[in-house]
This record gives structure tokens, sequence and C-alpha cells, in this order.
């Protein structure tokens, strides 16, 4: 599966950005896919996930409230909205996908994803 994250880019606090990940090959739709974000010097950070099935996304505690992430199947496309932006916010950001079975409860981990995309910088200003 090969993926491409979109949508990044120089926000002032407060503000708020759409992330984009598109897929291509595999089977979009037995997908579970992750959000994951680096910043300098840190290591990566678990963002938000979501399952085959589209159902109620994880997010990390942290960012609850503020992120969400959605899927939209038909576009084999899947997008992390990110408000009230914080400079802490400041990483790339990478979308992380793995095929899995219906009932898979996609996980926290990194390990967990066989296929990254190449991430997208997401600059807050303070």
């Amino acid at each position: 599966v090969q993926l491409q994250a979109s949508g990044g880019g120089l926000v002032s606090a407060g503000g708020s950005l759409r992330l984009s990940c598109a897929a291509s090959g595999g089977t979009f739709s037995r997908l579970s896919i992750a959000w994951f974000r680096q910043a300098p010097g840190q290591e990566r950070e678990f963002v938000a996930a979501i399952s085959r099935s589209g159902g109620t996304p994880s997010v990390s505690d942290s960012m609850k409230g503020r992120f969400t992430m959605s899927r939209d199947n038909a576009k084999k496309m899947v997008f992390l909205r990110m408000n009230r932006l914080e400079p802490e916010d400041t990483a790339v950001y990478y979308c992380a996908a793995r095929h899995t079975i219906l009932s898979h409860v996609p996980g926290q981990r990194a390990d967990e994803y066989y296929d990254w995309g190449r991430g997208t910088q997401v600059t807050v200003s303070s």
C-alpha cells in the first residue's frame, strides 16, 4: 500500500488544518489507518487511528477534543482535522496502514502498521 500525506503547512496558534492521506494499492476498505507525528528530537507519537469499518476513531488523550479523524472509502482517503493548534503540535505527520480483519481495533503502536507515507510538515507559530 502506498500512502501520501498532504495538507500540512504553517499556521498560527489557535488555527486549524486538515491533513489528508491518499492510499493506492491494496484494498482500502480492509485497511486500519493511523496518524502519527514526530517532532525534531522526539520519538514518533500516536495521534489517531480509525478502523476499516470507519467506527469512532481513537485519538490520543493529549489531542482529544482538538483532533478528529475520518475516512472516505470511496475516495480511498483519510483525514485528520486539527483544531486549536498549539506550537507543541509542530511535527511531521505520517499516515500508516495495515490490512486487518473486520473486528480489528487499531492500536497505538507504530510497529503495528506495515505501510507508511512520507509525512507532511505541520508548523504552528506562537
